[in-house]
C-alpha cells in the first residue's frame, strides 16, 4: 500500500483539496472525497475541512490501496538524454508520451523509463511522480529536468517558484500574427464549465505572462518563439487561444485539427542554476521532425 505524499506547488494553489488530489493522483474525485470524509487525508499533519483550498507548500499525505493502477515498474524505454550527472537528468521528451503514471496510463511513461535508467530519484512529489520537478503536456515535446535526490529537487523547485528557471518554446499557431513581438498578460484559472481546461478569467485565477517573437509567417499560420514568465497549466495554449491564434492541431483549445497527434508545441530551451555547482546551465534542442515537416510543407526556411 503506497503512501502518497505531495507538496503543493505554485501551479496548484487556491483550488479545492479534493480537486487537487484527483488531478495529481491516480484516484477519482469521488474516492478522494471519501478519504477526506473518513479523516484519512492529512493536510499539514491535520485532518482538513472538506472544502479547504490548497496553499503554496501545503503538505498532503494519505495511504491508499490503488486498485486501478499497478505498482510502478521500471521499463527499458529509450530516453533522449541531453545531460546527466549525480543530481539531475535533462531529457528531450517525445511527443505523445505521458510524464508520470495515472489512471489510463499506468506504464510507458517518463517515470517508468527513469526508474529503469536511474538508481535513485527524488520522492518529494510522491509515489507516482519520483524525480518529477515540472511537467510537460503529453502532446508537447521538449526539455524536462528531473531530480535524482530531494536536495536537488527542492533547489530546482524554488527556481520555478522564484521565476529564475527560464523556459522557451517553439509554437506554430493558427493565423498570421502581424506584430513581430508581443506580451500577453492575462490571468489564468480553471474553467467553471470544464475542470479539465484552463481559461483567461478574473475569477480564482493567477497572474500569467507570456512573451512571444515571430520567427516566420506562412499563408495561414505563424511560427513563434515563446518565453514563459510564469508557469500556469496549459499557459501557452490558453494564451494563444485568448488572442485568437490557438496552437496548430490543439484539439482542446483550437477549433480544428490536422490529425489526432496533438498540438505543435516544443520546449526547446531550459536554463537554471545547477544545485551543486551553483552555476547557470543552459540546454537546447532542435525542432522536432513533426514541426520541421509542417514548416517545409508551408514553404518556410526555419530549421531550429
Amino acid at each position: 500500500m503506497p503512501k502518497i505524499e505531495l507538496i503543493v506547488d505554485e501551479e496548484n494553489t487556491d483550488i479545492r483539496l479534493d480537486v487537487y488530489l484527483s488531478e495529481n493522483t491516480p484516484l477519482s474525485r469521488t474516492a478522494i472525497q471519501k478519504l477526506i470524509s473518513s479523516g484519512e487525508v492529512l493536510l499539514n499533519g491535520e485532518v482538513p475541512n472538506k472544502k479547504v483550498k490548497t496553499q503554496l507548500n501545503d503538505r498532503v499525505s494519505f495511504s491508499y490501496e490503488v486498485k486501478t493502477l499497478t505498482d510502478i515498474l521500471p521499463q527499458d524505454i529509450p530516453l533522449d538524454i541531453v545531460y546527466e550527472d549525480e543530481d539531475l537528468i535533462v531529457i528531450n521528451k517525445p511527443k505523445d508520451m505521458v510524464v508520470h503514471p495515472a489512471v489510463g496510463n499506468p506504464d510507458g511513461t517518463i517515470v517508468n523509463a527513469l526508474l529503469y535508467h536511474c538508481k535513485e530519484l527524488s520522492d518529494i512529489n510522491g509515489y507516482y511522480r519520483p524525480g518529477i520537478v515540472h511537467r510537460i503536456d503529453k502532446d508537447t515535446s521538449g526539455l524536462l529536468v528531473c531530480a535524482k535526490n530531494n536536495e536537488a529537487h527542492r533547489f530546482l523547485a524554488d527556481q520555478l517558484k522564484d521565476k529564475t528557471c527560464y523556459r522557451k518554446y517553439y509554437a506554430i499557431v493558427s493565423g498570421v500574427i502581424e506584430n513581430n513581438e508581443g506580451e500577453i498578460d492575462a490571468p489564468i484559472g480553471r474553467s467553471e464549465k470544464n475542470r479539465q481546461m484552463m481559461c483567461v478569467t478574473p475569477k480564482n485565477s493567477k497572474e500569467a505572462i507570456t512573451l512571444f517573437q515571430v520567427k516566420e509567417r506562412y499563408d495561414d499560420s505563424t511560427l513563434l518563439d515563446v518565453e514563459l514568465k510564469t508557469g500556469r497549466t496549459h499557459q501557452i495554449r490558453v494564451h494563444m487561444q485568448y488572442i485568437h491564434h490557438p496552437v496548430v492541431n490543439d484539439a482542446r483549445y483550437g477549433k480544428k485539427t490536422i490529425d489526432d497527434s496533438g498540438q505543435y508545441l516544443h520546449a526547446y530551451f531550459l536554463s537554471f542554476i545547477h544545485p551543486r555547482t551553483l552555476e547557470r546551465v543552459e540546454f537546447r534542442t532542435d525542432l522536432p521532425d513533426y514541426m520541421k515537416e509542417y514548416i517545409k510543407e508551408k514553404g518556410g526556411r526555419f530549421n531550429g
